[in-house]
């Protein structure tokens, strides 16, 4: 209750003391209650521990978490004893993560213009609950130190001040070591328990006697299985020799360091293959000073070893492939860090005349390579400093290009070719020289890059092509525009304006589609596919839509149908109108083509909504298309689906960009066959407001 207190000692909302059987509360604390019935709870569930600290009471199994609610969630405990107990509180700490579509960063936030990837129209608040924040391990070592010193000091206050006889007083002092040997016993347990590194300790017969929870994580051997078990049953049987050796001399006083052995894994770290320890032992003595036991404090090098394995495998490797005389293997030459020719592989032989014990050890660059006086000669001064630069830039840990290369081999023909260098580092990436790859074309591969480039060339024409298109289809879309206002200008019936609204929306959307033209990769990159967010009504669609089969329909006695609802048809919603009418008429229009002359196509929809706040629904659209007849080609649904080994068609890359723009409005497409019909089921999310409706 002074000044200062325990909730001056950490970061805190409240702490209590049981001591005694009372209890004495500070700041935001449990009842009295609460805290005996959590002092219960680690009688019973934390027994043999001498303290507790958790962010969260919930997670930790405490269950009367939920009735404590926010304002305590986290706990930091200290025994003094078995039944005086030091409690500090935390408070509930939320964590809000806001995303906004797809992305996972908090600083994203929605476009208020574009409809993104999956949660398009609000972005939602991520809780955290039932957690405060974590104890940092200074404050828990502020804790057990206060711990320690507590144990003494109200065992001091505790002691009777009357009169005692002599032996009562020799009583009195020996409980009082008893009592603090149990208290640094004590500890001594919740710091072994509590090591980063694995701890294991046996008697005097090898059997186990403490095994710590890192061991047990390492091993997948838990303590109550390793307890009571024969250290020697635990180890490798390549390592039983060494652990007995170990054991042996322990037991004798002397105290062996750094020695490796290796231990069996269980349970689920069965297949993982052994735990290999670096070791060190330490006797363990009572009070005669007689050795009574040994405790091994180990570090794990399983993960060092497996890598020091794989760099010897790989350096193996390098070199068995470096020097096979098989012709697909290339020139490679390298130098150490300082410069010296380090290695020369067959390959490189072939191709310069030099045989690697002529140039290995000599400066690579001034005597391997150089405009003159060397074995390689260059062309000329600006060859060699180019290579210069590429070598240094190598060894100084810089990314390097292939770079045109050229030199003169023993017989005086001048080779072009490719060079790559790159560097080299030992298993501490530390870089050690260079490796340089010499790349020369074959007859097979510069006939490969001639057809890539005319495909290169053909595809760039192609493009040249379609920008003249897009511009010049523009002038006669401006002039289509400009007779459309005018028209509007004049008097015109409810029908007539109905069919100019029409022809505006399907011009919208074929400047959508002109636009994409400027798009690279739309068939494989589906975000270059933007949704521009606007209010519109699903009837302007579906009319334009289906304006722009009507003809096809005409040609092949197709009769078209819609069954709507009126209420739905009429109503705002907010979403990409222009894009939902591209995607409606390419299914559509596939409908139509594939059904028999004199046949029918179906609309109808359904939609769901769902509340995401006061002034915003969500809108589940599903839209179905039915026909008859044989159904749409099962290949042109393979392209649209993906699949592989599927060369595209025109309709198909229709199908595939429409489907794609499905799955940004969190929808996506189904084909379904029936007897004698094919169903398109297309589903997409929308938006609207709560009474938002067309008037």
């Amino acid at each position: 209750s002074g000044t200062p207190n325990i909730m001056d000692l950490i970061k805190c909302d409240g702490a209590a003391l049981l001591y005694g059987d009372k209890v004495w509360r500070l700041g935001n604390a449990p009842t009295e209650s609460q805290i005996r019935h959590i002092a219960l709870w680690l009688s019973e569930v934390h027994m043999d521990s001498t303290g507790l600290s958790t962010e969260s009471l919930h997670d930790a199994g405490y269950p009367g978490a939920s009735a404590l609610g926010d304002m305590v969630c986290g706990i930091a405990v200290a025994k003094i004893n078995s039944n005086d107990i030091l409690f500090w509180f935390r408070s509930h700490t939320a964590e809000e993560i806001r995303w906004g579509g797809a992305k996972n960063d908090p600083s994203d936030q929605d476009d208020s213009r574009r409809m993104h990837p999956r949660l398009s129209f609000k972005a939602f608040l991520e809780v955290v609950k039932m957690k405060s924040l974590a104890w940092s391990d200074y404050e828990m070592d502020a804790i057990h130190s206060l711990q320690l010193i507590l144990r003494g000091a109200l065992d001091d206050v505790a002691k009777p001040t009357g009169k005692a006889s002599l032996d009562e007083q020799i009583g009195d002092l020996k409980l009082d070591g008893i009592a603090e040997l149990q208290a640094v016993t004590s500890e001594m347990v919740r710091l072994m328990e509590t090591a980063t590194v694995p701890i294991l300790a046996v008697d005097g017969n090898g059997l186990v006697n403490g095994w710590n929870q890192k061991a047990a994580e390492l091993t997948g051997l838990r303590v109550d299985d390793a307890i009571g078990r024969h250290i020697l049953t635990l180890v490798e049987e390549s390592s039983v020799p060494v652990v007995q050796r170990m054991l042996y001399l322990a037991l004798q006083g002397k105290e062996e360091k750094e020695v490796r052995f290796d231990m069996k894994t269980h349970g689920p770290k069965r297949d993982d293959g052994p735990v290999i320890l670096v070791v060190n032992a330490c006797a363990s003595r009572d009070l005669h000073d007689d050795v009574v036991g040994v405790c091994f404090v180990a570090q794990d090098m399983t993960v060092h070893k497996l890598v020091m394995d794989k760099f010897t495998r790989v350096k193996g490797d390098y070199m068995a492939i470096v020097h096979n005389p098989n012709p697909l293997i290339p020139p490679i030459f390298g130098a150490d860090e300082f410069g010296w020719c380090s290695e020369w592989n067959a390959a490189m032989t072939k191709l310069t005349g030099w045989h690697r014990e002529e140039v290995l050890d000599k400066m690579l660059l001034g005597e391997v390579f150089d405009s003159s006086n060397a074995s390689c000669l260059l062309k000329n001064k600006d060859a060699f400093v180019g290579l210069c630069v590429l070598i240094n830039s190598a060894l100084a840990g810089e990314e390097t290009e292939k770079a045109p290369f050229g030199f003169f081999d023993r017989s005086g023909k001048y080779t072009e070719c490719l060079l790559s260098v790159n560097s080299r580092a030992n298993e501490d990436g530390l870089i050690t020289g260079v490796f340089c790859f010499i790349h020369i074309p074959s007859h097979e591969l510069q006939q490969a890059l001639q057809v890539q480039q005319a495909s290169e060339q053909a595809s760039l024409r192609r493009l040249k092509a379609f920008s003249y298109m897009r511009h010049a289809i523009n002038n006669p879309l401006s002039g289509m525009l400009y007779s459309r206002k005018a028209l509007k200008n004049t008097d015109l019936n409810e029908e007539q304006m109905r069919q100019i609204h029409v022809s505006d929306n399907c011009h919208h959307q074929l400047n959508k589609i002109l636009a994409d033209l400027d798009q690279d990769n739309i068939m494989e990159n589906s975000s270059c596919l933007d949704l521009e967010m606007a209010e519109f009504v699903l009837q302007d669609v579906v009319v334009a839509a289906v304006s722009q089969v009507l003809i096809a329909c005409q040609g092949k006695g197709i009769r078209i149908s819609c069954n709507l609802p009126e209420r739905f048809m009429k109503q705002l919603v907010y979403g990409d109108g222009v894009r939902l009418q591209q995607i409606l008429s390419d299914f559509l229009s596939i409908s139509v083509k594939f059904s028999p002359v004199g046949g029918s196509v179906e609309i109808s929809a359904q939609a769901t909504k769902n509340s995401i706040g006061e002034n915003l629904h969500l809108i589940d659209l599903e839209l179905r298309i039915k026909h008859r007849g044989l159904g749409v080609p099962a290949e042109l649904m393979a392209q649209m689906f993906e699949e592989e080994n599927t060369e595209q068609s025109e309709e198909g890359l229709g199908l595939l960009v429409s489907r794609n723009l499905l799955r940004l409005m969190n929808g996506d497409v189904r084909h379904l066959r029936e007897a004698g019909m094919s169903i398109f089921i297309l589903t997409a999310e929308l938006a609207c407001a709560p009474t938002a409706m067309r008037q």
